[in-house]
């Protein structure tokens, strides 16, 4: 017998099935605990994982060799544009937590992830269904708190009585996730069957690492995750936006320039690897932990980038820079030059994503991009729209020009 659907979830991808979906079905509390899956808007991998009743093989590919298990936390895979579906599932007063994987820009204000819950919410509402949690796990500074305001602006201004009721039901948070999750290719397909037998059409290969850091309430009850839960989940996540995200986005758009197509082929190459070493340097000042653990996650990094098993493309990871540059690079940037420091890891970052804009590396792929392509054949075009602040920085300027290729 399947778990009982206790979680709903929103963005059915590779990430969410090797991280909270994997989560949950490790729970000692697992059968107590199912997970109904939406796609953000096909239907294809929903329709996939449906003919498998959820099942999905996990390849956890470690330095030398994979660690293959069937997942089975997932009982309900949907596509996004149900959204009656959607709708009942969050009215249901046995579902406890909903989950979020979708993207930076789904949390604009009356995006998405707003809309959404907007949605949901009025309907448990109206079903009297009780309090749960929402649990954001994107990459965004207080990803808890973006979701509360982005959903709680949308109620007031669609629904008077509905945006109270939030307030006091409804629990938003914040997380920090991290696990290298690369695109599932055919080879991955083949190995699976070759391994198991079983033709799963849906497998995901992910790193040996995990983490989960969580600060918030759960109204209804959770399952016994085997994370870390604190009072306040920022030092996490300025680690991991700063250091991973943060050394990716260099990696992605410097390395893919010098003609590599992954992070491990980036890291391997001594150019790269110091320019990773410089922006760890700046982007360190600026984690509030104790610096022995600060070298230790960099340490345990380099391992996990260096994984040549792991196929994780820059071309990938350089999608929607319009979102990402913001948040991982620009708060390191502003604090170097408050301090009368030149960032020269920061300044590497903003070259190489201006020279992406520029159609060199990988190729742009990027909703947001097209403002910023328009003015790419100026530095202080480009940081005027990004950052106004820094845009009259002639200093800072005059570097970005001279790491331009």
């Amino acid at each position: 017998m399947r778990a009982p659907v206790r979680i709903v979830h929103l963005g059915l991808g590779g990430f969410f099935r090797a991280h909270q979906a994997w989560y949950t079905g490790a729970a000692p509390d697992a059968g107590r605990w199912g997970i109904a899956a939406f796609t953000g808007r096909s239907r294809g991998l929903a329709d996939d994982l449906a003919r498998q009743d959820g099942r999905y093989t996990l390849i956890v590919r470690g330095p030398s060799h994979d660690e293959m298990a069937v997942q089975e936390a997932v009982v309900k895979a949907l596509p996004g544009t149900d959204t009656a579906a959607w709708s009942a599932h969050l009215a249901l007063p046995e579902v406890a937590v909903v989950t979020l994987t979708v993207t930076e820009s789904a949390y604009a204000e009356g995006g998405v992830v707003a809309r959404r819950l907007v949605d949901g919410l009025a309907a448990r509402r109206a079903a009297g269904a009780g309090p749960l949690a929402v649990v954001s796990c994107d990459n965004l500074p207080r990803n808890g708190s973006r979701t509360a305001d982005v959903v709680t602006a949308l109620a007031a201004s669609t629904d008077p009585a509905l945006a109270p009721w939030i307030r006091d039901s409804v629990s938003f948070v914040d997380t920090m996730v991290d696990r290298i999750t690369p695109r599932t290719r055919p080879e991955d397909v083949e190995v699976v069957l070759a391994e198991t037998g079983w033709a799963d059409a849906v497998p995901v290969v992910t790193e040996p690492f995990t983490e989960w850091v969580l600060s918030g309430d759960f109204p209804a009850g959770r399952p016994a995750w085997d994370a870390r839960f604190v009072d306040d989940v920022h030092p996490y996540e300025t680690r991991k936006l700063l250091l991973l995200n943060g050394g990716h986005s260099l990696l992605a758009y410097a390395g893919s320039a010098r003609g590599h197509e992954t992070i491990a082929a980036a890291v391997a190459d001594p150019v790269c690897r110091g320019w990773l070493d410089d922006w760890w340097d700046e982007a360190a000042r600026y984690v509030p932990l104790p610096a022995g653990d600060v070298l230790a996650y960099r340490k345990a990094l380099l391992e996990r980038f260096a994984n040549p098993r792991i196929r994780h493309t820059l071309a990938q990871i350089a999608a929607d820079g319009s979102q990402k540059v913001p948040i991982r690079a620009l708060p390191v940037v502003r604090g170097e030059r408050a301090a009368g420091r030149v960032p020269v890891g920061g300044v590497r970052i903003l070259a190489a994503w201006i020279d992406h804009l520029r159609g060199i590396g990988a190729p742009v792929k990027d909703a947001g991009a097209a403002a910023y392509r328009e003015r790419a054949g100026s530095a202080r075009d480009v940081l005027t729209l990004l950052a106004p602040d820094l845009a009259t920085d002639e200093v800072l300027l005059a570097e970005i020009r001279k790491a331009l290729r």
